[in-house]
């Protein structure tokens, strides 16, 4: 039996998704997400748990979005309770990709406060595009329990998710603001402080921070905010 041309370029793109070659990888990623498939949809989502490579795992996402909806979405919400760190990482990146609102009920408060860094960030992200209207006050109280964790970039993913949410995370900001912890009280300040001026620089916006928590501290009965400096 004479196999199919369109048959012949499935099994090659297929293969080169397996392949050493990075760029092999990020070519067969395009012609995949091109020329979408059913047949495509698991080994792309096997791909991005182990793929090493930001600018294929990027590629095998799009390719993802390409599909549809129905068959992609029960697969990645699987992914997001994977053990495999990068699994759960690039399953909540696609789902924000998407946007589709059925996986809201997937953002679990566990994945929001991930132990890992890189797949609380991916939560937090998914989390504002999915978030459904009525849940975002509960949202941004949660984000702010992360206030103060980790180093610049980790802080600035969620300053930014916070911003996103716009005004309704406003009195969870004003809260951490009064925390013991001087890094929890430094961050909520500069995420206030970007959610007045987004156009404002992170940088210069946690520096002069830290310096008003270190010099004010959190005394008891009054509530710091940016005007305290």
């Amino acid at each position: 039996m004479t196999m199919m041309r369109g048959d012949t370029d499935a099994i090659r793109a297929l293969q080169g998704l397996a392949d050493s070659r990075s760029s092999v990888r990020l070519r067969a990623a395009l012609a995949v997400g091109t020329a979408p498939d059913p047949c495509f949809v698991d080994k792309l989502i096997e791909r991005c748990a182990i793929e090493p490579e930001f600018f294929v795992r990027d590629m095998l996402t799009w390719a993802l979005t390409r599909h549809p909806v129905s068959l992609t979405l029960p697969k990645l919400l699987r992914e997001v309770r994977s053990e495999r760190v990068q699994a759960r990482s690039q399953a909540l990146h696609t789902l924000s990709k998407i946007g589709d609102r059925q996986a809201w009920p997937a953002i679990t408060r566990a994945l929001l406060s991930d132990a890992d860094d890189e797949v609380a960030r991916s939560a937090w992200r998914a989390a504002v595009v999915l978030v459904p209207e009525g849940e975002a006050l509960t949202l941004a109280t949660g984000l702010a329990t992360q206030l103060g964790r980790g180093e610049r970039e980790t802080q600035l993913s969620l300053s930014q998710a916070l911003v996103a949410l716009g005004e309704v995370a406003g009195p969870a900001l004003h809260a951490a603001t009064t925390a013991e912890d001087p890094r929890v009280r430094a961050h909520a300040l500069a995420t206030q402080r970007l959610l007045r001026d987004p156009d404002a620089g992170f940088e210069l916006a946690i520096e002069e921070a830290k310096r008003v928590a270190a010099l004010t501290g959190a005394p008891k009965g009054r509530r710091l905010t940016c005007v305290d400096r």
